[in-house]
């Protein structure tokens, strides 16, 4: 939980309307997110919280925040002062969401606070509802700010293709100004991602690095040991490529290589993304065989557990051939990062839960100690955004004793002690659209380019008739090293940190 200190705005009273209020992603991070939110002064105290309930009384709804909070927010059940201040806070609008009644009765709904009726509209639901939300609030007059803000928020995935998105855009577009729409991806809430843009723009020290001069290739990473779980239906469509480095790994890659914005602010910021985003050197069909790759786990052992390969999960086909695993080689075709491979891959049932970025430096143009037994690695600075999230510089050292041999001296910063408290992604956001921040979210143009970039990778890949596998619980992708090929050290294959006991 974050603390509202002197340097964070104070948002302005608002009704928080959740469409979607009863769904896992509500009871997962929404609602503990809110509860947080408003014990440290992130929510303003007149704020009401508005849910959208079908098919069920107040009070069982009221029981299902309650179960909620006990699984995700104990600390908050366990003072019932706490519970009765955020009870005190609900407000549920019984409706269908394909009912139009529905949202003129959220605008009866909505309550006069200071004199306006603010209103954050936030979408945990399904996309395929996002059009039909959007309208509903339009025919209902809540996209009008002539009372108040209005301010909608939608989940990823921001469509399927490049054709979805730019319609989905369209159908927003429509109803609200671009300005009114903040599509969010958790991941750049996260404290160690919005790190990467202080520690590159606050030091001085690395900007005479961060170039293809002295960088040989970028990673960047996200492994996971667990399995699709409960995502099956999703993941069949969707993939690895559409789910993760299409959206939140791309993302971390603009925030790696733009250039510095002229102020921080979220027009300037996204400007800059988009200029990367622009600059990606686009993959023909002879790239897309050398320079991607796509995987699908086997049944393998994870945590000392047996877990079932990919197509015996239940709900997926026993002939799927989508991927768990997806690996690109982007280049970046500019003066700062010409030639410097941008390596993106994720994958599900790996050896570690990790995301990380890890900046791979050129080998010294001559080396003193090439002669001798150990010869020096090149460094590396990698900024581990989970677990245990902070930055690690690996150099080399001289070993101890009568030798010059060299060994690798590792440097770890951590981004927060044990007792410090960091923010939850969804606090963050919120707080964000409470404040009309939108520097964190993605603009239309930022989505559609995405789409443009990976679609022709999607086609080659939705055309293939099998797929590799590899076995879960291991890094057994022998593609990555074809991938990765002339980078120096090769894949990365990313290690948790044990802390001593």
């Amino acid at each position: 939980m974050v603390t509202a200190g002197n340097n964070i705005q104070t948002a302005d009273p608002s009704n928080i309307v959740i469409f979607g209020v009863t769904g896992d992603l509500s009871k997962r991070k929404l609602m503990p997110a809110l509860v947080r939110m408003l014990c440290c002064g992130l929510v303003h105290d007149d704020s009401k919280i508005l849910g959208v309930v079908n098919n069920r009384s107040e009070e069982v709804w009221l029981n299902l925040v309650r179960e909620g909070m006990q699984q995700f927010s104990p600390e908050i059940i366990e003072d019932e002062e706490k519970w009765q201040r955020f009870k005190s806070r609900l407000i549920m609008v019984p409706g269908d969401l394909g009912d139009e009644t529905t949202y003129q009765r959220v605008a009866d709904a909505l309550v006069t606070l200071d004199g306006k009726k603010n209103a954050m509209f936030y979408c945990a639901i399904p996309p395929e509802w996002y059009g039909t939300v959007t309208r509903g609030l339009h025919q209902a007059g809540l996209a009008n700010e002539e009372e108040g803000y209005r301010r909608l928020v939608i989940e990823k995935p921001f469509g399927h293709n490049l054709a979805s998105a730019q319609e989905l855009n369209k159908e927003l577009q429509s109803v609200f100004h671009e300005n009114q729409i903040y599509r969010i991806d958790h991941y750049l809430g996260k404290e160690s991602v919005q790190n990467l843009l202080v520690f590159r723009f606050a030091n001085s020290i690395m900007e005479p690095l961060w170039n293809r001069n002295y960088i040989d290739h970028i990673q960047i990473s996200t492994s996971e040991t667990l399995g699709i779980e409960y995502r099956a239906k999703y993941y069949e469509k969707s993939g690895a490529l559409r789910d993760m480095i299409q959206s939140h790994i791309m993302q971390m890659m603009t925030l790696v290589a733009m250039e510095p914005p002229v102020e921080f602010t979220a027009d300037a910021v996204r400007d800059e993304k988009m200029k990367v985003l622009n600059a990606i050197r686009s993959i023909g069909p002879e790239q897309i065989k050398t320079d991607t790759v796509s995987a699908q786990y086997a049944s393998g052992t994870v945590d000392g557990e047996h877990v079932p390969a990919y197509v015996s999960e239940e709900n997926v086909s026993p002939e799927s051939s989508t991927e768990t695993f997806a690996a690109v080689r982007f280049y970046i075709d500019n003066w700062r990062w010409q030639g410097v491979p941008f390596i993106l891959w994720t994958g599900k049932r790996l050896q570690e839960k990790v995301s990380e970025v890890m900046i791979r430096f050129r080998r010294p143009p001559f080396n003193l100690f090439n002669t001798h037994a150990s010869i020096p690695a090149a460094n590396a600075l990698v900024f581990r955004l989970q677990p245990d999230g902070g930055i690690v510089f690996r150099l080399n050292a001289k070993k101890p004793g009568l030798t010059t041999d060299n060994e690798t001296m590792v440097m770890r910063a951590p981004y927060a002690d044990d007792t410090e408290e960091v923010a939850d992604a969804y606090e963050i956001l919120m707080h964000d659209v409470l404040i009309g921040d939108r520097t964190l979210f993605s603009r239309a143009d930022e989505v559609e380019t995405s789409w443009e970039i990976v679609e022709p990778i999607l086609h080659a890949w939705e055309n293939r008739v099998s797929i590799e596998r590899y076995r879960a619980g291991t890094w057994d992708v022998p593609a990555m090293d074809a991938l990765t090929r002339d980078c120096v050290g090769g894949w990365h294959k990313p290690t948790v940190h044990k802390k001593p006991a």
